[in-house]
């Protein structure tokens, strides 16, 4: 782990690197807090849950139907004006949401849908950079690492930071203040100077970009990748579930958030304990259908488990795989991805994500009542045992070769990996 931890530190210090990469950390703390922190900000103006679940879907709706296209305008016309902008939309609109609206009120759920929609890109900007910055293979294989491990710490410490800030003041304060933060990480982005080639490649004239209607998944390559990577979510969401269901029954319901932890730290040890050794020679196509294999292995431990000691033991064992699976999917969409489409790309990877997760919560919260915890865990792990087949069938056209019975077509420009300075 202190050799993953060195290789990390190395990497996140080079010059052109330590500037976006710092303030990318900066500007994603909002991402994975902000619909806990709207839920307590309409509770705290005194709404109901309904109203603050409600005010919370649609900050996600926005945020589902805005990216897409915010991420095709960095593509299109460089990052800097859209960073730029949403970092003075976002936090402006959260603030007025606040400070000016009531709950449920027309206006906050109209904010909520504005601040949701401009959210600072900063996720798909910097993953789409690592793409473009001059590194080796093994380098920007690591910096896909490091990108998995930061969503796990931040997933775990962003609420202790929202909790931090509302024991020296209120909901609405504390949001306001990740706002800001997360808004000024933005502009800070932008502003940041880049090596010469990832700027002209980064603002490349929009005349120049292709325009096909579905962008990057027009590459049959990158529209299966996103389809595993939705299967291999699905788990997640009826997990998400079971696990408090679990604890119910066999544990203390006070409990369920330390035990929901233990994944996430295992997921976190994993990627600093198994992510020491430098990739070999297997490409990554090859070993993303072995590492989702282990994942499916991972999701079975639970069936194990008969006390929520045992369940805590088992979720931080069988989450070792989840960040080096995260961190191949990302390196599969950098090699997949038309080059000039790259934040767009790993924007469509996101919400497949999301939108798996979202599945396996609404299955997970239909099946837990009838089928019981331990029947929840098993159909997680047969659903991950699926993605994981299809990306063994799939193989070829996450290599990016297209299958012997199709005619070869006009091929993308691949990405830039070694611009001039």
């Amino acid at each position: 782990m202190i050799g993953t931890s060195r290789r990390f530190l190395r990497l996140l210090t080079r010059q052109h690197v330590a500037g976006p990469a710092g303030w990318s950390v900066v500007s994603r703390l909002p991402v994975y807090l902000m619909s806990l922190a709207m839920v307590l900000v309409v509770r705290e103006q005194g709404g109901s849950y309904a109203q603050a679940g409600l005010v919370s879907a649609l900050y996600t709706v926005g945020m589902a139907a805005g990216s897409p296209v915010i991420a095709r305008r960095v593509d299109r016309g460089g990052r800097r004006v859209v960073l730029l902008t949403t970092g003075v939309v976002y936090p402006l609109s959260l603030g007025l949401l606040v400070g000016a609206t009531g709950p449920a009120e027309p206006a906050q759920l109209a904010l909520a849908l504005v601040a949701g929609a401009a959210l600072p890109p900063a996720n798909a900007c910097m993953r789409s950079l690592w793409a473009r910055l001059p590194l080796e293979d093994d380098e920007r294989e690591l910096a896909y690492l490091w990108e998995a491990l930061l969503t796990e710490l931040l997933v775990i410490g962003a609420p202790l930071m929202l909790a931090a800030l509302m024991v020296t003041g209120s909901a609405g304060a504390a949001l306001t203040t990740v706002a800001v933060i997360g808004g000024a990480g933005a502009v800070g982005l932008a502003l940041t100077p880049l090596p010469g080639g990832v700027t002209h490649q980064d603002e490349r004239a929009d005349g120049d970009r292709p325009r096909a209607l579905l962008g990057p998944l027009h590459d049959r390559g990158m529209l299966v990748l996103t389809g595993v990577m939705a299967a291999a979510a699905v788990p997640i969401g009826l997990m998400t579930l079971a696990i408090p269901a679990f604890v119910d029954i066999h544990g203390t319901p006070g409990r369920t958030g330390l035990v929901y932890a233990c994944w996430g730290i295992g997921s976190a040890l994993g990627a600093l304990w198994l992510g020491r050794a430098r990739p070999g020679g297997r490409p990554v196509h090859q070993r993303f259908p072995l590492l989702l294999l282990a994942y499916a292995a991972g999701t079975a431990l639970p069936l194990l488990a008969g006390s929520e000691l045992t369940l805590a033991a088992a979720l931080a064992l069988g989450g070792a795989p989840l960040a080096l699976v995260s961190a191949a999917e990302m390196t599969l969409v950098s090699s997949l991805a038309d080059s000039r489409l790259l934040t767009e790309a790993f924007t469509w990877a996101s919400l497949a994500t999301v939108a798996g997760e979202a599945v396996g919560q609404q299955a997970g919260g239909l099946l837990v009542d009838p089928l019981g915890p331990h029947g929840v865990f098993a159909i997680a792990s047969g659903t991950a045992l699926l993605a994981a087949l299809g990306a063994f069938a799939c193989r070829r056209l996450l290599a990016g070769t297209p299958e012997p019975v199709m005619a070869a077509g006009p091929r993308r420009s691949p990405p830039v990996r070694k611009p001039n300075p």
